[in-house]
């Protein structure tokens, strides 16, 4: 059992940055690919980044790729994910999730666990 409790989230100015975290709980916690993925409104949830055990690997939505940076601390139990140059289009109800498989996996239902989410909403 994995419960993934996300922060970070908050209102801020196209252009700027923000830094989401995601606080896992388990003994096994490093053995987990991890993600992040998004709701915006009227929108599906879709795949943001993930990384692999052990951190070996990483995959980006194209949307993101060369903005986001995700990463992780097994000793702290935690994956963070650094958004930088925000746009309109990145306001989204932001998730933490969880996969029980080696590989990075852009594909929700490969995630087992996920968490209550953090609000990410970008102004102009």
């Amino acid at each position: 059992q994995v419960q993934l409790v996300e922060s970070g989230g908050g209102l801020v100015q196209a252009g700027g940055s923000l830094r989401l975290s995601c606080a896992a709980s388990g003994r096994t916690f490093s053995m987990y690919t991890m993600g992040w993925f998004r709701r915006a409104p009227g929108k599906e949830r879709e795949f943001v980044a993930g990384i692999s055990w052990q951190g070996g690997r990483t995959l980006y939505a194209d949307s993101v790729k060369g903005r986001f940076t995700i990463s992780r601390d097994d000793a702290k139990n935690t994956i963070d994910l650094e958004m930088n140059s925000l746009k309109l289009e990145d306001t989204a109800l932001y998730y933490c999730a969880a996969a029980n498989i080696i590989a990075v996996s852009s594909t929700s239902g490969d995630y087992s666990y996920w968490g209550q989410g953090t609000q990410v909403t970008v102004s102009s």
